[in-house]
C-alpha cells in the first residue's frame, strides 16, 4: 500500500465519468479544490468503521438513506431537515425491533454524480449528452446544458460542507432529541389506518417512560439528546475524489475527504478499473454494491484489492438484485465470502433492482417490489446462517410521489402530482417510515430466532 498514490487512477480504465473540454479549466479547479479543507475527518471514518463492524457481527444494524442525486436547485435547509427526521425517526423504530444501536449514514453532501445507462439520451429526435449529476452538467436538454463543466465541482464542494454544517448542528443541538423523535412518529402512527404501526409505537412509548421513571432523561444522559451521523455518496468523479484526498498525520493513511464512506456502483466495480484503484488506497470503509453480474470470482478478487488486511468493517456489501432474484443470487456471493474467510458487512438496497416504467411514463419503484426484496435479504441470510446488517434506501423527507404504493397507496395517476426527482425516484417520508415499521418486525423476529437456537 505504500506505493499506492491518490493519482494512480488515472492509468487505469474509466468508465461513467466525464470527458472535460477544457483542460486547464479542470486543473485550475483541481488545484483549488486540492487546497480546500476536508470535508470529514480520519477519526470520523475510523469510528464509523467500527459501528460497521459491529453491525457484521449483528451487534449494531445500518441504516443509510438519502437523495438518489443531490441537487443544487432544490438544495435548501429544510430539504435536509426533513430527511434527516425521517432517518432519525426510522432509526428509533429499528432500534426497537432490532434492540442494537442503529448506524445512520446519510446519501448527502456528496451524492452529486450519477452513473447512466447510455452516454446519450434522443428527444424529439435530438441526440445529447446523458445528465450526469449536477457536480458535472445540467438536467435541461440543451447542448450548452450538457457540456461537463468542472467548475460545478466547486458549487459541489460548498453544497457539501453547508449540508455537513447543519447536521452536525442538528445532530448535537437538542433537535434529535429521543423523545421529540418519537413524537414526530407517533403523528404518524395517528394518521396512517394500520394498527400494527401504533402498536409498536406504543411499546416505545412504554420503553421510554420506564426509562424516565428510572432516572434515565435527557438531562442525566446525553445520548437521548444527541446521535453521531455520517454521510456517504458514490465515489464516481474521481477527479474530485482524489483532489479532497488528504494524508492523515495519526495513521500515515490517505483519507477520502468527501465524506466518511464512498461507495463503488455496479457500473464501476471493473476488479482493474478506475475506481476500484482509487478506493483500495483510502482508509475510508468503502461501499461495494452487487448486482445480479457479479461473479464470485470477481467478488473474491475485489474483495482482496479493496480490503488486503481483511480488516472488520472496512467493506461493506450492498446487494441490489430485484424482487424474486435475492435467492437466486446472494447465497452464491455469501458462500463466495465465506469460502475466503472475508470480512463484510451485509447491506440490502432495495431500491436499484426494481425500477420499472409505469403506465404513466414514469421511472417508478413499487413498495411492495421493495418490501420484498428486503424480506428475501432477511430469509437468505437466516438460511444461510449470517448476519444481515443494514438497508440502503433511495428516500426524501418530502412529500413526494414518486414509488408506488405503502399505506397512502401512491397510484401511477399519482406520480405527476409531486414527481420532483432529476433521476431516481425516491421513498416519501410516509413511506420510508412504514418500512422502517416493516424491517424492524423483520429483525425482532431475527432476534427471536436466534434467541432460540441458541437456547436450543
Amino acid at each position: 500500500m505504500s506505493k499506492w498514490q491518490k493519482s494512480n487512477w488515472r492509468a487505469k480504465p474509466r468508465v461513467q465519468m466525464p470527458d472535460y473540454t477544457n483542460a486547464d479549466a479542470l486543473a485550475g479547479v483541481e488545484a483549488q479544490l486540492s487546497n480546500y479543507p476536508p470535508l470529514v475527518f480520519a477519526g470520523e471514518a475510523r469510528r464509523l468503521k467500527q459501528h460497521l463492524a459491529a453491525a457484521a457481527r449483528g451487534e449494531a444494524f445500518l441504516l443509510q438513506g438519502g437523495d438518489c442525486a443531490e441537487s443544487f436547485e432544490q438544495f435548501s435547509a429544510n430539504n435536509i431537515r426533513d430527511t434527516f427526521k425521517v432517518m432519525l425517526q426510522m432509526a428509533m423504530v429499528l432500534t426497537y425491533g432490532a434492540k442494537v444501536p442503529v448506524i445512520k449514514l446519510g446519501r448527502m453532501a456528496g451524492q452529486f454524480a450519477k452513473p447512466r445507462s447510455a452516454a446519450t439520451e434522443v428527444i424529439d429526435g435530438v441526440e445529447l449528452p446523458s445528465y450526469r449529476g449536477d457536480i458535472i452538467n445540467e438536467l435541461a436538454f440543451t447542448p450548452e446544458s450538457r457540456i461537463p463543466n468542472p467548475n460545478k465541482m466547486l458549487q459541489a464542494y460548498t453544497q457539501a460542507s453547508a449540508t455537513l454544517n447543519l447536521l452536525r448542528a442538528f445532530s448535537t443541538g437538542g433537535y434529535a432529541d429521543v423523545n421529540q423523535v418519537h413524537a414526530w412518529t407517533l403523528g404518524f402512527t395517528e394518521t396512517e389506518k394500520v394498527d400494527k404501526y401504533r402498536e409498536m409505537a406504543a411499546r416505545i412509548t412504554d420503553t421510554l417512560d420506564f426509562m424516565k421513571a428510572a432516572g434515565v432523561t435527557q438531562e442525566t444522559a446525553h445520548t437521548l439528546q444527541s446521535v453521531e451521523f455520517y454521510t456517504s455518496h458514490e465515489g464516481l468523479l474521481l477527479e474530485y475524489e482524489e483532489a479532497l484526498t488528504v494524508l492523515d498525520s495519526t495513521s500515515g493513511k490517505w483519507l477520502a475527504g468527501s465524506g466518511h464512506m464512498i461507495w463503488i456502483g455496479d457500473r464501476t466495480r471493473q476488479p482493474d478499473g478506475a475506481h476500484v484503484e482509487f478506493c483500495r488506497g483510502v482508509l475510508n470503509p468503502i461501499g461495494l454494491k452487487c448486482g445480479p453480474t457479479t461473479s464470485a470470482e470477481d467478488l473474491k478478487v475485489l474483495m482482496s484489492k479493496l480490503n488486503p488486511e481483511n480488516e472488520e468493517g472496512k467493506l461493506t456489501l450492498i446487494a441490489r438484485f430485484g424482487a424474486g432474484k435475492v435467492a437466486e443470487h446472494l447465497p452464491r456471493l455469501v458462500k463466495a465470502v465465506q469460502e475466503e474467510g472475508a470480512n463484510v458487512t451485509w447491506v440490502c438496497d432495495p431500491m436499484h433492482g426494481n425500477t420499472v416504467k409505469s403506465s404513466s411514463g414514469y421511472k417508478t419503484r413499487p413498495f411492495d417490489s421493495v418490501l420484498k426484496e428486503v424480506r428475501d435479504f432477511f430469509a437468505v441470510h437466516s438460511a444461510e446462517g449470517t448476519v444481515p446488517g443494514g438497508v440502503h434506501f433511495e428516500m426524501t423527507g418530502q412529500d413526494v410521489t414518486e414509488c408506488t404504493g405503502g399505506v397512502r397507496a401512491v397510484t401511477d395517476e399519482d406520480l405527476s402530482a409531486r414527481y420532483h426527482t432529476a433521476c431516481d425516484p425516491r421513498l416519501n417520508a410516509s413511506q420510508s417510515l412504514e418500512l422502517a415499521f416493516l424491517v424492524a418486525e423483520e429483525l425482532s423476529a431475527l432476534r427471536t430466532e436466534r434467541t432460540a437456537r441458541q437456547a436450543g
